[in-house]
């Protein structure tokens, strides 16, 4: 099933507020492509100065959510190639990346109202396609179970949704950083000064061997933005609050979504994900990429993107 491709309001540019995060543009500055197609946008939705990233000027609105331990940056790599007929915006997530402070709780859907209320700011209230990844996932299904008019598809990479049948105890022991992220405050301490060396750690880690890993640039930019300490604090705490997301979401799944939903994952791991993903949306679909670890984008790029253009078609003038 693909997801509906019927034109989305979209508004007039929005004037940017002045950035509260340092070298928000290091990593873009000198890039040309991005900056002939993109621009950086900060916006206030309540206390949290939020960071996005916004380019062309299509009737579709596309919306990007990143996971852990990365930022929209993420997607840089097929940005470009999603903009015909569309308008894309990459979302740091509250207090991560070059967003700023605090929201009240990181509990999943208190981060999804964010979103939401930032894509109301800019002008959409309907019809936004989502492509989240990782942690991305877990804010992507309570903005689409919460705000049904405004969501209509979502394309999710790697990630198991907890709630019904699917409990975060059953998965914690099955990587290492689960348990590790928890510790508060004892992963910022051991972290704080040291977060090239974990960072390096991680992805190297997640990697399978066949497909690139993170490039050099990329990691430097990982490196700036969890070298902040609200940002590493507050990718902590996206592990903290994972009991209290796995209630929220079995909440959440007494009423289905009907929304086109598919789950794209690293080898192996389709067919693990897509029963709990169905609890939350009965007629979802999965897919592995053979040869891939958990950083698709990264390790897969064409694949991820046909995938998305496959679910997604490109609107026709």
């Amino acid at each position: 099933m693909n997801a509906s491709t019927t034109a989305s309001t979209t508004a007039a540019p929005l004037e940017s507020e002045e950035p509260l995060s340092p070298g928000y543009d290091a990593a873009t500055k000198d890039d040309a492509e991005f900056n002939e197609h993109f621009r950086h946008g900060f916006t206030t939705i309540d206390d949290v100065q939020m960071h996005y990233v916004i380019g062309g000027d299509g009737p579709q609105v596309m919306v990007l959510l990143h996971g852990w331990p990365q930022s929209w940056y993420e997607y840089r790599r097929i940005m470009p190639s999603l903009l015909p007929g569309r308008t894309v915006i990459a979302i740091d997530l509250p207090g991560l990346g070059d967003s700023t402070g605090n929201p009240p709780s990181r509990a999943k859907t208190v981060l999804a109202t964010y979103v939401h209320k930032l894509l109301v700011h800019l002008g959409h209230r309907e019809n936004v396609q989502v492509v989240a990844h990782d942690f991305g996932v877990s804010v992507a299904y309570p903005l689409a179970a919460q705000y049904r008019e405004q969501v209509s598809g979502l394309f999710l990479m790697d990630y198991g949704l907890t709630g019904k049948n699917l409990k975060f105890a059953a998965i914690e022991s099955m990587f290492w950083h689960f348990s590790f992220n928890k510790q508060r405050p004892l992963a910022e301490e051991l972290v704080t000064g040291r977060v090239e060396t974990f960072l390096t750690h991680f992805f190297q880690g997640m990697r399978t061997g066949v497909g690139e890993n993170i490039s050099d640039d990329e990691l430097a930019e990982f490196v700036r933005l969890f070298s902040r300490p609200q940002v590493l604090h507050a990718g902590f705490e996206l592990y903290r609050t994972e009991t209290q997301d796995e209630a929220d979401n079995t909440k959440l799944q007494e009423t289905p979504l009907t929304i086109p939903v598919r789950m794209l994952t690293q080898a192996g791991l389709a067919d693990m994900v897509l029963p709990p993903l169905q609890d939350a949306a009965p007629h979802a679909t999965s897919a592995d990429v053979p040869g891939a670890g958990h950083f698709l984008l990264h390790e897969a790029p064409d694949r991820v993107l046909a995938e998305i253009n496959a679910f997604y078609p490109t609107p026709t003038p």
